[in-house]
């Protein structure tokens, strides 16, 4: 599992205590990515790496969002997620199934709010819960920024990331090239691909490559809608082991964007019903 390169030798023992604790895992059947049907209409008149680099540039103006993301993490197996985020204050939600190898199944729901994470759900152990329905770990971050965010290893590193960053991944793809229109969601959005590699890419999305930990080249798929706005993007690549530098499983993410800069609200859970992750826990 991922875990922040910026996280103390004590807070990987908490890390590595709190990730042991809450996951039992599950085989959750999901779809690899919204469907997209065909639909007629003319392509854009914008050349491909106008239309993407319009969309990038649009993504710096999202302060709110709602999205989807399924598809299979090497480690984790299939997995199916829905979230809302805000940046202003930030905070994110998040209800999360996925499948693998730890046997049982089960759902967890992910909060990050004023620097604290809750997780909650029935892939909880309930003995770790002690008859709370959340457990709290902080400090916890979630923001637009690339390496602070900080899960504690619950989601996996590619969903630990800037969303808003990997949206924006294709615009240093050489091989660039539009696919045709399609229905995404209900929308209608022209269908872009292209591969992308570490070499082409500089500063935040350098590093979003690295975080994702897949193979290089990443292979990119990105749909625009009519507004000029990134409506879903998906990746395709091999599993690399960081440590290693080796493949070792299948990376497939698809990530639908539902809803832009309409008002999101997250609380925290009331603090009766929240277990705090103690000392005595992480060193156990």
């Amino acid at each position: 599992m991922g875990i922040s390169t910026v996280v103390s030798v004590t807070g990987r023992v908490r890390v590595a205590a709190f990730t042991a604790m809450l996951l039992v895992g599950g085989s959750v059947a999901c779809g690899g990515g919204a469907k997209s049907d065909s639909v007629a209409g003319d392509p854009p008149e914008a050349t491909p790496a106008a239309a993407v680099a319009k969309a990038a540039e649009n993504s710096e103006n999202i302060t709110s969002l709602h999205y989807r993301v399924s598809g299979t993490v090497a480690g984790k197996g299939r997995l199916k997620a829905e979230a809302s985020m805000t940046t202003k204050p930030s905070a994110m939600r998040m209800d999360m199934t996925e499948g693998g190898d730890r046997g049982g199944h089960g759902r967890l729901e992910i909060r990050f709010v004023d620097g604290v994470m809750y997780v909650g759900g029935s892939a909880v152990r309930s003995e770790k819960l002690n008859g709370k329905s959340w457990l709290s770990a902080a400090p916890a971050v979630w923001g637009r920024g690339n390496t602070e965010n900080q899960s504690y290893g619950v989601l996996p590193r590619q969903l630990e990331q800037n969303l808003l960053v990997q949206s924006t991944l294709l615009v240093g793809s050489k091989d660039l090239r539009l696919i045709g229109t399609e229905a995404v969601d209900g929308t209608r959005a022209t269908h872009y691909k292209g591969t992308v590699d570490a070499d082409s890419l500089r500063g935040e999305r350098r590093d979003q490559i690295f975080g994702l930990e897949a193979s290089d080249p990443l292979t990119m798929d990105l749909w625009i809608d009519g507004d000029g706005r990134t409506k879903q993007f998906r990746f395709q690549a091999r599993h690399l082991d960081l440590l290693t530098g080796t493949e070792d499983g299948r990376l497939e993410l698809t990530v639908t964007f539902l809803d832009i800069n309409q008002p999101v609200t997250i609380k925290a859970p009331r603090a009766k019903d929240t277990r705090p992750l103690g000392d005595d826990t992480a060193e156990g």
